[in-house]
């Protein structure tokens, strides 16, 4: 049985020349960039390679590319900065309640170090408003913390609109479901956006972290410190492999963006025209101009855990939500979004990649089909 995969915002698989130019950095590549020899110099060379890709793409400077383990380095790096700087600590910090876990929970920590913490609401289109977000910008808020795309939903978040709302404040952009996936004029007005690896078929351990040094703010302060690695922003020796591993996945990206994207939206437009048409009683909570990467639907008299495992003895993967997130109590997301329980509880993610294929997406509706009307039935006996 040949496995389907549709949970890629939770991870994706690496690409075949990623893990090819991994492997070869394993075998010859391995000198610390930090050495003086010629190992050391080749693997810092090829370090900077990636930083070059990586910055090309943004079309920002090299040295406001930082690497760091993944996207929560990155988000934690971004917010706990603030702790760092005197100027900027005890101020407000403005974000979403539909933040990923890492933005969260850093705001909960900065909440007991003194910062006044404000979530902005959402509709049911998992948008904010950008009136509310006007009336509480003053003169005491020192960041603005809203992802680009929402992980569980896909929603895509008026960043461009935001940065124009900002006044002195720094704004800091997710753009962890972004990054490759939807137009980079989206999070290139943030001051700071992180970014992960394993999330565009680079590998897991690997993130970057960009800021706008030119913006005229001395804020970014590191989270890690020690030998002075990564221009003095993150130190530790580095991941090598990975680095070349993101730079290579970034890479594939900027040279297919048209073609991966027409097919991607293909694909997401053939699984909701067969999931609406052919299922009867579903809330689609992934609105139109969603990320083409995320679908979410709810399943009326289905518990979203059981449907997923019951696709997964197909072959058929699939997720109710973030990963980050799936051992608690139904999506925040979905209820800041106003959505009953009964709906909550249905929610499946399908999270769709580049590797997939249109005949993947139609034996996921047959199997879905199947499956959910054997759920609901089932359940109607109890």
């Amino acid at each position: 049985m040949t496995s389907i995969y549709l949970d890629n915002s939770a991870t994706t698989r690496a690409g075949d020349t990623v893990i090819e130019k991994m492997a070869e950095a394993m075998r010859i590549c391995y000198g610390n960039p930090s050495s003086l020899h010629n190992m050391g110099l080749e693997a810092y060379n090829m370090i900077k390679a990636s930083r070059t890709v990586l910055a090309d793409y943004m079309n920002v400077r090299e040295q406001d590319v930082v690497f760091t383990s993944g996207g929560t380095e990155s988000i934690n790096s971004a917010i706990f900065s603030l702790l760092k700087h005197k100027k900027l600590h005890g101020g407000k910090i403005i974000s979403t309640k539909v933040e990923h876990p890492a933005t969260l929970e850093a705001l909960k920590y900065m909440e007991t170090q003194g910062f006044e913490v404000v979530k902005l609401s959402v509709d049911e289109r998992c948008q904010i408003s950008l009136d509310e977000l006007r009336n509480h910008i003053d003169d005491k808020t020192v960041m603005i913390s809203i992802m680009a795309v929402n992980n569980e939903v896909g929603a895509i978040m008026p960043i461009e609109e935001i940065a124009k709302l900002k006044k002195g404040a720094i704004l800091h952009c997710d753009a962890v479901q972004g990054f490759c996936k939807v137009d980079k004029s989206l999070y290139k007005s943030a001051d700071i956006v992180s970014i992960s690896g394993h999330k565009l078929h680079g590998p897991k351990g690997i993130g970057a972290l960009y800021f706008n040094s030119k913006s005229g703010y001395d804020f970014f302060r590191p989270l890690i410190v020690g030998g002075g690695q990564e221009m003095n922003y993150r130190s530790g020796t580095e991941n090598t492999p990975a680095v070349i591993g993101i730079g290579e996945a970034v890479r594939e990206y900027a040279k297919n963006e048209s073609a991966i994207r027409h097919d991607v939206i293909t694909y997401k437009n053939r699984l909701l025209e067969a999931i609406a048409s052919e299922i009867k009683d579903i809330r689609v909570n992934s609105t139109e101009d969603a990320s083409p990467y995320i679908l979410n639907v709810s399943f009326y008299g289905v518990r979203g855990e059981v449907l997923l495992h019951s696709l997964e003895t197909e072959g058929i993967y699939v997720s109710t939500g973030s990963a980050c997130s799936s051992k608690k109590k139904g999506s925040h997301v979905l209820r800041a979004m106003g959505i009953g329980d009964k709906w909550v509880e249905g929610a499946i993610r399908f999270s769709i990649s580049r590797l997939n294929k249109i005949d993947e997406v139609e034996r996921v509706v047959d199997v879905l089909k199947d499956k959910v009307e054997f759920i609901r039935k089932m359940g109607s006996f109890r």
